[in-house]
C-alpha cells in the first residue's frame, strides 16, 4: 500500500462512518441545533458534502482562487433528506476520489495549496488531503454529540 492508497482508504473510511451517523438521525431531528449560532444536523451534512466539492476544486487549481467563479451545484439545491443528499453528492464524491487516485506520490509533499486568502495558510497537497478527511470526521463527531444531547441512539461506528 502506498501513500495514495492510504489516503483513499482514510477518505473512504471517514465517509463510510459519516454516512452511518447521518442516516441514524431521524428526519424530525434534521433541523435541530444546539444553539442559534450552530449548524442544524442537515446544515452540517450539507456543509460536509459541499466542502468536499469545493476542496476538490481548490486542489485541482492549487488554491482558493478557483472558487471565485466556480458554479456550486449545492448552493441552489434544497436539503430534502439524507439519502437525497447522498445521492446528489455521490458523483462529486466519486470524481474527487478519482482525482486523488491520479496524484503522483511525489506531489504530496511538493505541490503547495495556497489558501492564504481564504484560511491564512499554504500547505502541501498531502497535508490538505488529510485535512479534508479530518474536517469531515470532526463535524461527524459534532453530530454524534448532537445525537447524545437529544437522546438519539448513536450508531456503532467503531467496527
Amino acid at each position: 500500500m502506498n501513500a495514495i492508497d492510504l489516503i483513499i482508504f482514510n477518505l473512504e473510511e471517514v465517509r463510510r462512518r459519516s454516512i452511518k451517523v447521518w442516516q441514524a438521525i431521524p428526519d424530525e431531528m434534521l433541523h435541530w441545533k444546539p444553539d442559534e449560532k450552530a449548524f442544524t444536523c442537515a446544515e452540517m451534512i450539507r456543509h460536509l458534502v459541499q466542502a468536499e466539492f469545493l476542496y476538490h476544486h481548490v486542489l485541482l487549481n492549487r488554491g482558493g482562487a478557483a472558487l471565485a467563479n466556480l458554479h456550486n451545484p449545492f448552493e441552489s439545491k434544497p436539503f430534502i433528506s439524507v439519502n437525497n443528499e447522498l445521492e446528489f453528492s455521490q458523483p462529486y464524491h466519486e470524481k474527487f476520489l478519482e482525482y486523488v487516485k491520479t496524484i503522483p506520490i511525489n506531489d504530496l509533499g511538493h505541490v503547495q495549496i495556497d489558501l492564504y486568502d481564504l484560511g491564512g495558510f499554504i500547505r502541501p497537497l498531502g497535508d490538505m488531503l488529510l485535512r479534508i478527511a479530518y474536517h469531515e470526521s470532526v463535524h461527524t463527531g459534532q453530530l454524534l454529540d448532537y445525537m447524545r444531547t437529544t437522546g438519539i441512539d448513536r450508531p456503532k461506528i467503531w467496527d
